[in-house]
């Protein structure tokens, strides 16, 4: 992911909202947008951030390109865990770690389970989950 001025503040450093933006992109990729897209219009289903936890090492710059690398865990029938981590080019560690727990909830703000179609695109066996 390329970092552009605008994800910076005045020292030419990510604005640390933005990292969760970065975390989000890739969890996206990972589920696919059409996917994403599928659920709301035909299911009224979505994910929304349950819980999030971040750690800054490093700054990460202006120009810089990053890597972001994703492991997700399925917590429950209605919960996924994402290990999130972003490099930055030659480090020998993350820059920016963060565990984000997601759940799975329909238009009312309810929560549903994660449909077990999702679960076997993203490699997990629905009954295997309770």
């Amino acid at each position: 992911m390329q970092i552009y001025y605008e994800d910076t503040d005045f020292s030419g450093v990510v604005y640390h909202p933005n990292f969760l933006k970065y975390f989000e992109r890739a969890r996206e990729h990972v589920i696919g947008a059409n996917t994403l897209s599928q659920l709301w219009k035909q299911h009224q289903l979505g994910f929304a951030v349950y819980r999030s936890d971040m750690t800054c090492f490093e700054g990460v710059e202006f120009a810089d390109v990053i890597d972001v690398r994703t492991q997700f865990y399925f917590e429950s029938q209605y919960r996924t865990l994402w290990h999130q981590e972003i490099w930055r080019p030659n480090s020998k560690r993350a820059a920016v770690i963060a565990n984000i727990e997601m759940v799975t909830m329909n238009q009312d703000r309810q929560l549903v389970p994660i449909p077990a179609h999702v679960m076997i695109q993203l490699g997990q066996d629905p009954d295997s989950i309770r």
